[in-house]
């Protein structure tokens, strides 16, 4: 991925076929002096290795449809499985009667900053806390290591306008944005040309 430092003011126009979100990115420098969520004996979390592909496909489209997530989508079936395979790279699954209700993956590859690189439940498993259960389950295996000195996620416009407050919520702070700027993944293919409304197909 490019970064690019942008000096510039007014609009930019997003050509015909990208999307553009406003990426946030937010810290948290310390584990919580106190849970973030309470436990629960109805959800289990069940380390995902080696994810069958069109089981990890399934489910991220499940869970992102919403909000055209796409960045796993755009990989063929030797970059997918050589990515999910890294050593550093941790899978998780939220179980609910043995049914998978959501996604979590860490990424250790910096051992003092780990990453929160995906997050989310499926769409009939939004509300009642278990959101709240998830994160506080990957914010205490983060800290549970002894090397972690500063745990970190993004989200962006593309997202559930709710998930900024509620990584604040748990304890994660605003420290920089960015600007994403993408080929639209419905135009693609990846997704129908539904979803999203929020942000409408140009192109």
């Amino acid at each position: 991925m490019t970064v690019k430092v942008a000096d510039m003011d007014g609009y930019t126009y997003v050509p015909d076929g990208k999307i553009a979100f406003i990426v946030t990115y937010l810290e948290m420098l310390r584990a919580p002096e106190t849970p973030i969520a309470a436990p629960r004996d109805d959800i289990r979390l069940q380390r995902w290795t080696a994810p069958d592909l069109d089981d990890y496909r399934a489910l991220f489209r499940q869970v992102g449809e919403d909000w055209i997530w796409f960045g796993r989508l755009i990989y063929d079936d030797d970059t997918l499985s050589d990515m999910l395979s890294e050593p550093t790279r941790e899978n998780y699954l939220p179980l609910r009667n043995g049914k998978p209700i959501g996604t979590l993956e860490l990424d250790f590859a910096n051992p003092e900053e780990p990453e929160v690189a995906y997050f989310g439940l499926v769409p009939e498993a939004i509300g009642g806390g278990a959101g709240r259960w998830l994160m506080a389950q990957a914010v205490d295996m983060a800290w549970a290591r002894p090397q972690t000195k500063r745990l970190w996620l993004h989200t962006c416009t593309g997202d559930s306008p709710q998930a900024l407050k509620f990584y604040m919520s748990c304890g994660y702070r605003p420290y920089k944005r960015a600007v994403e700027i993408a080929d639209d993944p419905r135009l693609l293919g990846l997704h129908g040309k539904e979803r999203a409304p929020h942000i409408p197909v140009i192109g």
